[in-house]
């Protein structure tokens, strides 16, 4: 029964973990673990690892893909290795949490006791349940220079703008708190779609791709400005 119970509890521990993935990218049930190939997650969609958050870089943490999950680990994450039914049974390189669910054994270090702060909320978990999410750029102070990005405005933290370097990353690198902000709109330069957010001398210029994405986000951040919580009526939450 003790057997049992743990069984279940990493079960369930692992549903979290294989939740929330972008669509297009279908997580593995959990009796799936192992027994079936993922569809593994594109290096091109995260900026970081899909675990301890760290950003990846091309000398200290290169990418890999966990073959149990189809996440994108570091090596320091993805240290482990695991049965895997699909692949005859043969050692692969997998993450702490599948390694942990596919052997029961435990690991010395846990990194789960960390507390997520206000920026460690997951692109893909976010973006699910949004007033409003798509890729934008934030220009420089000077308006010559900026970052891509993908943007968030979460049903459930309706008042504050999460930026995300790729829309799986599973931390956002920015914050910015709407309430209060004055949305103007910009005249089309460079066939770009200009708008701002401005309080007293601090501004933000975003670029959207089409005119049409552009008055979509000026009108929800203009709503979060005012404090307005609820979304519209009709307005469809996915973008």
């Amino acid at each position: 029964q003790d057997a049992i119970d743990r069984k279940e509890k990493r079960s369930e521990t692992f549903k979290t973990a294989v939740h929330g993935l972008e669509t297009g990218t279908p997580a593995l049930k959990t009796e799936e673990l192992g027994r079936r190939a993922p569809q593994w997650v594109r290096d091109n969609l995260v900026t970081m690892c899909m675990r301890c958050k760290e950003p990846f870089n091309a000398i200290m943490r290169r990418r890999h893909h966990c073959r149990a999950c189809g996440y994108v680990v570091c090596a320091r994450c993805s240290d482990y290795k695991a049965e895997l039914q699909y692949d005859g049974n043969r050692l692969n390189r997998v993450c702490q949490e599948c390694y942990v669910f596919l052997t029961g054994h435990l690991v010395l270090e846990d990194r789960e006791g960390k507390h997520k702060g206000i920026l460690e909320k997951g692109a893909a978990e976010v973006s699910g349940k949004s007033l409003l999410c798509s890729s934008l750029q934030l220009l420089e102070k000077n308006g010559k220079g900026g970052t891509r990005g993908w943007f968030v405005i979460p049903q459930d933290d309706p008042l504050v703008l999460y930026i995300y370097a790729a829309p799986q990353d599973v931390r956002a690198h920015t914050s910015i708190p709407l309430l209060g902000y004055q949305v103007r709109d910009l005249p089309q330069g460079d066939s770009r779609h200009l708008f701002q957010l401005v309080q007293s001398r601090q501004v933000y210029t975003f670029v959207a791709d089409t005119e049409e994405l552009k008055r979509r986000w000026m009108r929800t951040m203009a709503r979060s400005a005012a404090g307005i919580t609820h979304p519209e009526e009709g307005e469809d939450m996915d973008s």
